[in-house]
């Protein structure tokens, strides 16, 4: 172009063309990328799939006098548990919970919280000693029905590609409509859910974006309450939320928790002082139980972990 061989656009043109003939190229190179990762996680999804289930129901499933429906009494008797060979995560564990009782647990992490509720509902086979719920080993509960008499609410809420209604529901036909608002209207999640476009059956997308964590699990609560467990496992999901929204779920808990036994997973002990029990749990061995101002006065475990917490709190708010 300087020696007015060629003009200026010229020049323009051939860069332009020769960006046209590599760019599909280049497509076709990350698109066989994106093929390979594809290929790679398809075979663990099928690996996946032909892992055979070590948890099943027993050949001759067992139920206690009250039937597949569980009146909620729970029972630890001295149980051992291990994810792998004798690196004991629960030692000795031994507790009960009578009917309607709400017990929370609370522990550094790694102290066996989790553990608990995951072994109850059979996610996991115990080592040693026996977990009752009615009095009847879980390991003789048909698995299904086992589990039908449980409702979870996770600190980190998984909403589903769909509509609202589908995510309260989730693919059970025998929860109608009304029964959908019912459960919303129960735990103050209506007055979010009238003011969307399309009210119940406004779209989702993946994963609730959209969706404030606060929305997601009122959403959650109602999920909970429209299927009615005789047996509530609550991971505390009151942090990261603002005021007003941390009320109304206090609100949804203490409504869904109305008549239910409830297991409670706790990290803020402001939210458990009305409960009827708390379990100290440190490195898998139960090391205090009691009721909140019974630890207290105790001066042990919790009250060091009371103390800690009101501290941090304490030094929190002076910094802002």
């Amino acid at each position: 172009m300087i020696q007015n061989a060629i003009t200026i656009g010229t020049l323009v043109a051939f860069l332009q063309y020769t960006q046209r003939l590599w760019q599909p190229i280049q497509d076709i190179s990350d698109k066989y990328n994106v093929f390979q990762a594809a290929v790679v996680a398809s075979e663990r999804i099928f690996r996946l799939f032909d892992t055979p289930d070590r948890i099943v129901s027993p050949e001759a499933p067992r139920l206690p006098a009250t039937g597949d429906r569980a009146v909620g009494r729970i029972e630890f008797r001295n149980v051992w548990f291990a994810y792998k060979d004798e690196d004991w995560v629960l030692k000795g564990v031994s507790f009960a919970v009578e009917p309607g009782q709400s017990v929370a647990f609370v522990g550094a992490t790694g102290s066996g919280k989790t553990t608990i509720t995951n072994l109850l509902m059979r996610f996991y086979d115990i080592q040693r000693g026996e977990i009752l719920l009615d009095g009847v080993d879980v390991r003789l509960w048909d698995l299904r029905k086992l589990r039908e008499n449980f409702a979870v609410v996770l600190q980190d809420v998984f909403l589903f590609s769909g509509d609202v209604a589908g995510n309260i529901r989730l693919g059970n036909g025998e929860i109608d409509e009304s029964r959908v608002e019912w459960a919303s209207r129960e735990v103050h999640a209506n007055g979010f859910i009238e003011k969307l476009p399309d009210r119940y059956a406004t779209k989702v997308r993946e994963r609730g974006a959209g969706f404030s964590v606060g929305q997601k699990q009122l959403i959650s609560f109602a999920r909970a309450l429209a299927f009615d467990p005789r047996i509530l496992i609550l991971d505390e999901a009151t942090s990261s939320i603002d005021t007003e929204t941390e009320q109304l779920i206090q609100q949804a808990i203490e409504r869904v928790m109305e008549g239910r036994t409830s297991l409670i997973i706790a990290h803020r002990l402001s939210t458990i002082q009305r409960v009827d029990k708390i379990i100290v749990l440190h490195k898998g061995d139960i090391r205090e139980m009691g009721n909140h101002q019974e630890l207290l006065v105790h001066r042990g475990v919790y009250y060091k972990l009371y103390q800690l917490q009101y501290k941090e709190q304490a030094l929190s708010v002076a910094s802002d």
